[in-house]
């Protein structure tokens, strides 16, 4: 079951030398004494589960040696520690957002399905949301991954560094609302109730204490946002008016400096 305890990890606070050398494999991945049936890519894909499954609170060079059947030195002979096997995990899972070389809708099309891709990362691995990556990993992923975001939107007028401010408010953006969906999701599965029964259990006691005539306009709103999303909070509304708007602005400015502002 995947522990409540909140854990902030820090990417990059490995030895920057066995980091880089164990993101890029530029070093063989064992010695002669490294057991056969292990590989670096073994150990980061059983580290990787470990975190899916049980969060980050839970993942430790031990544990990850029980998942492989092993004992805990051996992951020594292919990993020097947990930060470099950490910063090896983040750089695999963000491989796997798809990146497609022809995207219709033109720059607004490609950043929304970067904004997309993103989005289901963080729901098959709600454990990134617990990591402070402002120091980032310099991964072959993570390259390539910015890589292919940055090409969304070059060429259509912005400047380079608001090519990255682009990136980082769309990223941004998904950071906070997957962030939305995966405590919605845990707070359902920790207490047994969907929000649906939650408000159900709740509105009895609301109604007695409410006081329209003191908060008419949060009474109004809170009502009509309730009756059409079935909750306080929808994530997956406010994931979707979110990018439209931040979309929008970014198309403002686009447009602005298209006419030389």
């Amino acid at each position: 079951m995947y522990r409540t305890k909140v854990t902030v990890e820090f990417s990059g606070r490995g030895d920057p030398a066995r980091s880089l050398a164990l993101l890029w494999r530029t070093s063989e991945r064992a010695s002669r004494k490294g057991k056969p049936e292990l590989s670096v890519d073994r150990i980061v894909r059983a580290a990787i589960e470990v975190a899916d499954a049980e969060g980050l609170a839970a993942l430790s060079m031990r544990r990850v040696a029980e998942r492989l059947g092993v004992g805990t030195m051996s992951l020594y002979t292919y990993v020097p520690g947990k930060p470099e096997l950490f910063d090896v995990m983040l750089d695999t899972v963000y491989g796997e957002t798809a990146r497609p070389e022809h995207v219709p809708g033109g720059w607004r099309g490609r950043l929304e399905q970067i904004a997309r891709e993103n989005w289901a990362l963080y729901l098959r691995h709600p454990w990134l949301l617990q990591v402070a990556a402002n120091r980032p990993v310099l991964g072959p992923n993570v390259t390539a991954k910015y890589d292919y975001e940055l090409r969304a939107v070059d060429g259509i007028g912005l400047s380079d560094l608001e090519m990255d401010s682009v990136i980082t408010l769309i990223t941004g953006f998904v950071h906070g609302t997957a962030r939305g969906a995966v405590e919605s999701a845990q707070a359902e599965r920790l207490t047994g109730l969907t929000d649906e029964q939650w408000w159900a259990a709740h509105a009895p006691f609301l109604s007695r204490i409410a006081d329209t005539s003191r908060y008419p306009t949060a009474a109004r709103v809170g009502q009509a946002a309730g009756e059409q999303l079935n909750a306080a909070y929808n994530p997956e509304h406010a994931f979707e008016f979110g990018l439209r708007r931040v979309l929008d602005g970014i198309e403002a400015l686009v447009a602005r400096r298209a006419a030389g502002g």
